[in-house]
């Protein structure tokens, strides 16, 4: 099995950049792949000139339950067969794929280094820092540095981000993938993803966001996590247990219906007049709920008092009316996150449905995203 060599992009200046060196002049046709809890999503990207881009394709395919469990594969075959009917579904010749990690499978350490050092002089240093804090065998890690930029209050030295993940965490994305006959090119993070899909968004904003926060609050389906950016930069990351998996229960429990028919009810509709009052409803004060306790978080562990800006994203972001209760509770301008909304579409893309599916899509978006890095 041929394992990438790993480059994890880092937060740079503001933007998502490739790691120097890791890319050729061009990076080859990409199949951005998101594998998340509950579905494979891809979304593959073309240049349609003046700087914009063109969605060619996506599909979404959704996984067994608990094929994969916190960011982990538990059943190889299962998700490797997902992926495989995703990319049938996909209807692409392209093979190659950009693969992410999850955010808890990657540790991340700011260091400081002199100035002036060759990268293999860095390399040295980093590796000798990384024995401080990884807590497992550089052996069994792929490890990766990026050099942010002079260290502030001196300029003496440089500050140096360090990227680590275990092995095994690559190695299992990569192998289902290739279950799939895909050919995974370029690992990326949850995280980094999301926030380069977020630079998509940011022109909705006064001053496309500047000197703002922005919280990004994705609901994923066991867990919600709230990312607050300034300037490009992440200042404040919580993840905390509650998820669209929660209002599947829900409508199993209250109606009678199996995991996969309640799914495919959450997203299509069909259920009984009382789904709003009794489910739906008191679902969503609950996540404003979620959302307010969130912010406060970020209130009393940060020197900001204030949030300028929510982007819901994520499946429960396409719940109707979600981005009203939110701002509601909150008192925040709320809105639904969509990077394809600039986007020019192709024929095989069916507007209505990318509107639904887009808040879902930041991570592979990104990911697609990364056939353009230079």
């Amino acid at each position: 099995m041929a394992i990438p060599k790993v480059k994890f992009p880092v937060a740079l200046s503001g933007a998502i950049g490739a790691v120097e060196g890791f890319f050729k002049a061009k990076t080859p046709p990409l199949i951005g792949m998101d594998i998340s809890t509950s579905a494979v999503k891809m979304v593959e990207l073309s240049d349609s000139g003046n700087k914009m881009y063109r969605i060619e394709r996506y599909a979404i395919e959704p996984l067994p339950k608990d094929s994969v469990v916190e960011g982990n594969i538990n059943n190889l075959d299962a998700v490797g067969e997902a992926i495989k009917r995703c990319h049938n579904r996909l209807g692409s010749s392209v093979k190659n794929v950009a693969i992410a990690l999850p955010n808890a499978a990657v540790i991340t350490k700011k260091i400081l280094v002199p100035a002036g050092l060759t990268e293999e002089e860095i390399e040295v240093q980093v590796e000798t820092e990384a024995n401080q804090y990884i807590p497992f065998s550089l052996d069994e890690v792929n490890l990766d540095f990026q050099v942010i930029g002079p260290a502030p209050g001196s300029e003496e030295d440089v500050e140096v981000l360090i990227a680590a993940s275990r092995k095994e965490k690559v190695e299992d994305r990569v192998a289902a993938a290739e279950v799939a006959g895909l050919k995974a090119i370029v690992v990326d993070v949850d995280l980094l993803a999301a926030q380069a899909a977020y630079e998509l968004i940011e022109s909705q904003f006064p001053d496309k966001g500047l000197d703002q926060n922005i919280a990004i609050v994705d609901v994923g389906a066991t867990f919600t996590t709230v990312n607050v950016l300034r300037n490009g930069q992440s200042i404040y990351l919580r993840e905390q247990p509650f998820g669209g998996g929660q209002l599947t229960q829900e409508i199993q429990d209250k109606f009678g219906l199996s995991l996969e028919e309640a799914e495919v009810a959450k997203r299509s509709g069909g259920l009984p007049d009382n789904y709003e009052t009794d489910v739906l409803n008191p679902f969503l004060e609950t996540f404003g709920l979620e959302v307010a306790r969130a912010l406060q978080f970020f209130f009393t562990s940060t020197q900001y008092n204030q949030v300028n800006h929510i982007v819901l994203s994520g499946g429960c972001a396409a719940l109707p009316g979600v981005d009203a209760v939110v701002a509601q509770r909150t008192q925040v301008n709320t809105l639904i996150a969509n990077p394809f909304a600039n986007m020019a579409l192709s024929s095989k893309v069916r507007p209505k449905n990318l509107q639904q599916d887009a808040p879902s899509m930041m991570v592979a978006c990104g990911l697609a995203m990364r056939r353009f890095d230079s």
